[in-house]
């Protein structure tokens, strides 16, 4: 029987601050959250449980807005792959309207779950990364989105169609071997923790990138 992912992530996982950011509380695994039992029965293959942790692309994102807080308020924001919508709330928090993209209906749960305990309000998109670039955003917060080649193959295309039509494009990554510096302009670096460190760990380093918006061919 498939459990319901709001109800066993509020009774399961702790309501923590995140270490780095202590003003921020996120519904968080720790070693008996049994995380598997909200897998699909029926899926042979269902996703690793990415939103119960921070990651160091996304937590740059996160100190990123905290430190530069203009960069947001106001504005439309998505918060794509979003995990546990971290970035989306430090986004909020500043002041922006924003709206999250997140694959696992898990995910989506904790979304709603700490939005909710941040006391911010996140509204859940659909974003087929095989369309158009949607409308109605100013800026797209992309944290961690290219951990492997695969969905790197089919991300890149599709914020490049965002950045041609004009959305700003941020990207948080710890230097992973997938990332497209060649089409990036680093704009920060932060000292982060991630799920793969210890706890209150900030000895890696997540840097914010820019992505560039494709050249235009020259009018003949």
């Amino acid at each position: 029987m498939k459990l319901d992912p709001t109800a066993y992530i509020g009774q399961n996982l702790r309501l923590e601050p995140v270490p780095s950011l202590l003003e921020i509380v996120l519904y968080t695994a720790h070693p008996g959250s049994r995380l598997s039992r909200l897998a699909d029965p029926d899926d042979d293959d269902p996703p690793a449980p990415y939103w119960a942790y921070q990651w160091a692309g996304g937590l740059a994102l996160a100190h990123h807005f905290v430190a530069h807080p203009r960069l947001v308020a106001g504005k439309r924001v998505l918060d794509l792959g979003a995990g546990s919508g971290l970035v989306g709330i430090v986004a909020a928090r500043a002041g922006a309207r924003v709206s999250a993209a997140e694959i696992d209906p898990n995910g989506r749960a904790a979304i709603g779950l700490n939005a909710a305990a941040n006391g911010v309000p996140i509204q859940a998109v659909e974003i087929d990364l095989a369309d158009a670039a949607p409308t109605g955003f100013d800026l797209i917060a992309a944290g961690d989105v290219f951990y492997n080649a695969d969905v790197g193959r089919l991300m890149l295309p599709f914020l490049e169609r965002c950045a041609a039509a004009g959305v700003d494009v941020l990207i948080g990554d710890p230097d992973r071997r997938d990332l497209p510096v060649e089409r990036l302009e680093r704009l920060a670096s932060y000292a982060v923790g991630d799920v793969g460190d210890a706890r209150a760990s900030a000895e890696r380093v997540g840097s914010v990138y820019r992505l560039r918006p494709p050249e235009r061919a020259p009018c003949l």
